[in-house]
């Protein structure tokens, strides 16, 4: 008989209140966890306060029937997880021999005196499962306190992911009597907005309940997110599928990748495919379209360089725009932004060139409304391809959206 999991993930720690990092964890371990068929019903950060991590396991252990806790477990004083859920369970703590070894292996090869408080790490609770680290000093630990099966983990995310796939999945696996599998999916588009996705999609996002659709806006474009529901991954895949084809039939001549794939990738992926080269010129961007592409592995085999040139003495004497162009026309023209990206072109001896230019705020230049942007792309057998944009939102909102819609741009006309 099947077991339903109310899972909670908690995450311990100061710096994640702060900003200070991502608590990509949590993500993580939902996605884990929902692979196996358990519904994830709270997220929770709690900083290092012993009080509040205690109050926060209290609240855990009222509504949830498996916690998991990650961070906390290290060697300094403001790691508190073990000393909460002491305070809540009054289980004792006990030193893991296997782990203190370890620990004190891992000094004496650095030549290193061990400080008084690494032990610490190797405290566990009494009658708990303990899982050795494979790649740093605390074990994870799983065990039951009042119906309730409580997993700590470091927070450090290589750790907590070798434990999670070597010990906590096979573990949870146990715990259910029936496994039910859940799966999702990313979609990824780009030259549509939203609300005509959904328009076109309509009818399909109402009848289906399995998958479930979930169009969603974000900053790289339009995502629709598949998930669904089987008792094997075969059949949670047949279902995608299905589902996937339905959709690309509507609106397949917008769709780019999928889950982690993205644009810029993409882009990168058609100009090996076609022996292309790009080069960049850019002005309201300021070399963020160089830095975008550059993250993507490979791209030193495509991207030849970037100039930037912000004021009108640069696209002069750098880029060798025509004085008249900017006297007549001005810097923010279609005019200037056919003349850079054939210059960029040129200089880097390029197969394409796409050049930037526009106002990015916060006030007009040269008559033009903030956010009026130029993109145009060069092909050296002659051929523009220029586009004028008026783009809403602050100075940096503004040179975001530029530099995504100029690897849309390019993206089509690679396509």
């Amino acid at each position: 008989m099947s077991k339903e999991l109310q899972a909670e993930i908690i995450a311990v720690g100061t710096e994640l209140l702060l900003g200070q990092i991502a608590n990509t964890n949590a993500q993580w371990l939902s996605e884990q966890l929902a692979n196996q068929g358990v519904n994830t019903y709270h997220h929770t950060v709690v900083g290092d306060n012993l009080q509040r991590v205690r109050e926060t396991f209290e609240m855990a252990q009222k509504r949830s029937n498996i916690v998991i806790v990650t961070g906390g477990l290290g060697p300094t004083e403001d790691d508190l997880t073990r000393e909460a859920f002491q305070q809540l369970s009054t289980i004792p703590l006990v030193e893991h021999e296997p782990s203190m070894c370890k620990i004190r292996a891992y000094f004496e090869k650095q030549q290193a005196v061990m400080t008084p408080n690494n032990p610490k790490q190797a405290r566990v609770f009494e009658g708990a499962t303990v899982w050795m680290n494979p790649v740093g000093m605390a074990p994870g630990m799983k065990l039951t306190y009042d119906g309730c099966t409580w997993v700590f983990l470091p927070g450090v995310p290589k750790e907590m992911k070798a434990l999670v796939r070597e010990y906590m999945i096979p573990s949870i696996q146990k715990l259910l009597g029936k496994k039910e599998i859940i799966k999702s999916v990313l979609l990824k588009f780009t030259g549509i907005g939203e609300s005509k996705l959904e328009h076109e999609l309509q009818d399909i996002i109402h009848e289906q309940t399995n998958p479930t659709i979930a169009p969603l806006a974000q900053e790289e474009g339009i995502v629709i997110r598949l998930t669904a529901k089987s008792d094997s991954l075969q059949k949670a895949d047949q279902l995608l599928q299905e589902t996937k084809v339905k959709i690309f039939s509507r609106v397949g001549q917008y769709a780019y990748g999928e889950d982690h794939e993205t644009l810029e990738g993409k882009v990168v992926d058609l100009l090996l495919a076609k022996q292309y080269t790009v080069a960049a010129a850019e002005s309201l961007t300021g070399g963020a379209f160089a830095e975008k592409i550059t993250t993507v592995p490979g791209s030193s085999n495509v991207f030849q360089g970037s100039m930037v040139t912000y004021t009108n003495t640069a696209k002069q004497n750098t880029l060798h725009v025509p004085k008249e162009i900017l006297e007549t026309n001005g810097a923010v023209s279609e005019e200037c932004a056919e003349a850079m990206a054939k210059q960029a072109a040129a200089k880097f001896s390029s197969t394409i060139g796409i050049a930037f230019t526009g106002v990015a705020g916060p006030t007009e230049m040269e008559g033009k409304l903030v956010g009026t942007v130029y993109i145009s792309i060069y092909n050296d057998n002659g051929t523009f391809v220029t586009r004028k944009f008026l783009f809403p939102g602050d100075r940096n909102a503004i040179r975001r959206k530029t530099v995504l819609k100029g690897f849309e741009l390019l993206y089509q006309t690679l396509k």
